[in-house]
């Protein structure tokens, strides 16, 4: 049974950091392209993060260039996403993703 469980969301001040972690199992997890996505309520998901199956190819969307960071460690099955210098802006439900299976979904609030 695959199984991506997100965690690490919660209410931080603008300015402020956090660290999400996308656990896997079920499946090759090395094998696999992996992303972070967000999604605000009545808007579409968007692509926030992606990092190759080796981890030596990342793609970021350019609102948060700079300040996020996605990692991975394979032999952990896990995907990490740094978020550092949040903003109000960023406050979302976080998503990972990969192989064909969705993560449930972890609350950030950025404010004050």
């Amino acid at each position: 049974q695959v199984q991506l469980v997100d965690s690490g969301g919660g209410l931080v001040q603008p300015g402020g950091s956090l660290r999400l972690s996308c656990a896997a199992s079920g499946f090759i997890f090395s094998r696999y392209t992996m992303s972070w996505y967000r999604q605000a309520p009545g808007k579409e998901r968007e692509m926030v993060a992606s990092i190759s199956s080796a981890g030596d190819s990342r793609n970021y969307a350019d609102s948060v260039k700079g300040r996020f960071t996605i990692s991975r460690n394979n032999a952990r099955n896990t995907v990490y996403l740094e978020m550092n210098s949040l903003k109000p802006e960023d406050t979302d439900v976080y998503y990972c993703y990969g192989f064909v299976y969705w993560g449930q979904g972890t609350q950030v609030t950025v404010s004050s």
